[in-house]
């Protein structure tokens, strides 16, 4: 077997020679099916048909392009329907694998979730969700078995309490990542919570955005765990501290994961909180101005970057969007501590911080609203979500924290997880995903299990990730994980075809173990059963610890050792 190297993978730019769909290049004749529906309609307008007509007249109303196109831009996705195994996701069409229920997608963007807005999503889900809520890794809370006749008491509960769906889904600027202890970690470099709201407030919903090529994904933080992923999105502002211009953020372009991976670059320049919305602004209008659109597969930014270059890209960010230069700008510090801030910690006010972990992000509606109770009566300021599938309870007074912690542990969202409860993160998997091949969260789950009680007492200094994603398209990042593992179907000892995954190892982004971020390297041939995975991880972690050299982590060692010492 041999290995394939870690790395951002070179990405083949588009053909040249022809129309590669660049509005600011080709003009904006539609060169696709998709960018033709997108044309004829705006996805925002869906709304009012969706209030006025489909809510009435019921799911068999609802053509095509709204369903399989539109939808998305309010943050509505057809889900999987239930009984259909993996093995025919890839040669059903999808009208043949939805079902006529919807997974609904909020967006939270950095904001603090009140006692009052934790209760009423905690209501959507009891009332109209079948007690489903998920905590995703995009600080989102998914939602799954929404009809379409809830959808508009759904938005205005939400509206009434300050919550939206606006373009959680679709070809748009997507929900905002933003530091879980933005405004009052005592380290912080600089807020971002200022920057998030003016951009959300201008041009959110903004029509003239609202058309990209395919999703753009932000990040911004100021926090020096550097919690919010910041390699593997289209944009990041990252605090920094410039030695003349005092605090602001150094900006990353062109990061994203799914089949062709690549890691965002550093365009060099130093961003202040004032240029900040602008920057944002300036970017993303250059994604929707120049990204490709005639073919699906290269209408990221991310090739963008790969055929431009950073050096380019800065120059046509500054002389055709900005319209002044930049200053040049320091890289950010190496990571400072976990970014998912789980466990106790003190805020510069005196008051704390309270990181705490569901299994695989899965909560409920009961939980979300007892979490909601529980942070009122011990006199808390609310909850933020993180990019790791966890929540932080923020603004304890020293007095509650006995209590929200044991009230967190009864709810099943612990402060002190074991070291794979932790770190481990789940996509959303065949349950409800049209795209999956395999189970991921009870997988997931059953491994976390199986791994607490076969490695009691084993001492991890370093943790490890283990990623789980249902298809190939990365929700999970599992490239960026020690463990990540590709949902697909192999063939067991027997001669059957049988759930299981393809093994990543080796991958992770910047955190006090690694100063940059990497992709994991994967060894040909190896591939698990979903029943053998925990036997797997098991003993890839045994050997790890059995071989590693002093302060060594998981993923120096993967990428060091040779293949057989991964199977």
């Amino acid at each position: 077997m041999t290995s394939v190297a870690s790395g951002s993978r070179a990405l083949r730019p588009p053909r040249t020679g022809r129309s590669n769909g660049q509005w600011a290049v080709d003009g904006r004749e539609p060169l696709n099916p998709n960018e033709a529906f997108k044309a004829e309609d705006n996805g925002l307008n869906v709304r009012e048909r969706i209030e006025t007509i489909y809510a009435r007249d019921g799911f068999d109303a609802i053509p095509g392009d709204d369903l399989h196109g539109r939808f998305r831009w309010w943050g509505l996705y057809t889900q999987r329907k239930p009984g259909i195994d993996g093995g025919q996701t890839a040669s059903l069409e999808p009208h043949e694998l939805e079902d006529k229920f919807f997974m609904l997608r909020v967006r939270t963007d950095g904001q603090v979730l009140s006692p009052t807005q934790l209760r009423v999503l905690g209501g959507i889900s009891t009332d109209f969700a079948r007690e489903s809520a998920d905590i995703s890794d995009r600080q989102n809370i998914q939602y799954h078995w929404i009809a379409i006749e809830s959808v508009p008491e759904i938005w205005r509960r939400l509206e009434e309490v300050g919550l939206q769906t606006t373009e959680a889904c679709g070809d748009t600027p997507r929900a905002f990542l933003g530091s879980p202890v933005a405004g009052i970690a005592a380290d912080e470099i600089i807020d971002p919570t200022p920057v998030i709201r003016v951009i959300t407030d201008r041009w959110l919903g903004d029509p003239e955005l609202s058309n990209l090529p395919r999703k753009f994904k932000t990040a911004i933080t100021g926090h020096p765990s550097l919690d919010v992923v910041h390699e593997i999105n289209d944009i990041s502002l990252v605090g920094v501290v410039h030695p003349e211009l005092g605090p602001g953020f150094d900006l990353w372009v062109g990061g994203a994961l799914s089949t062709a991976p690549r890691l965002a670059e550093r365009l060099g320049v130093f961003v202040s909180e004032a240029d900040a919305p602008d920057v944002w602004h300036g970017v993303i209008s250059i994604f929707r101005d120049y990204g490709y659109r005639r073919m699906r597969t290269k209408a990221r930014l991310k090739f963008l970057l790969a055929e431009w270059g950073p050096v380019k890209f800065r120059e046509i960010l500054e002389t055709e969007y900005l319209g002044r230069a930049l200053p040049d700008g320091p890289a950010p510090a190496p990571a400072k501590g976990p970014g998912d801030h789980v466990g106790v910690h003190p805020q510069k006010d005196g008051r704390f911080y309270v990181g705490a972990a569901p299994v695989v992000g899965r909560v409920s509606g009961t939980i979300l609203s007892s979490l909601g109770d529980l942070v009122e009566r011990v006199g808390g300021d609310g909850v933020r979500l993180t990019a790791h599938q966890k929540l932080v309870v923020l603004g304890v007074p020293e007095s509650g924290v006995a209590e929200l912690v044991a009230g967190l542990e009864d709810l099943g969202l612990t402060a002190t997880p074991s070291p794979f409860r932790r770190t481990t993160m789940a996509c959303t998997g065949i349950e409800f995903c049209k795209l999956a091949i395999v189970d991921t969260k009870d997988t997931a789950t059953a491994v976390i299990a199986e791994l607490e009680e076969r490695l009691a007492g084993v001492e991890l200094d370093i943790p490890i990730s283990l990623h789980v994603n249902g298809c190939p398209n990365s929700c999970a990042r599992i490239q960026t994980a020690d463990i990540g593992l590709k949902g697909l179907i192999t063939t067991n000892d027997a001669g059957e075809n049988v759930p299981g995954f393809q093994v990543h190892l080796g991958g992770g982004l910047a955190s006090p173990e690694r100063d940059e971020a990497g992709l994991g390297r994967t060894v040909r041939g190896l591939k698990i059963a979903s029943t053998d995975l925990a036997d797997y991880v098991e003993r890839i972690t045994r050997r790890f610890l059995a071989q590693r050299t002093a302060g060594e982590s998981f993923a120096t060692w993967a990428h060091r050792v040779p293949d057989e010492e991964l199977t």
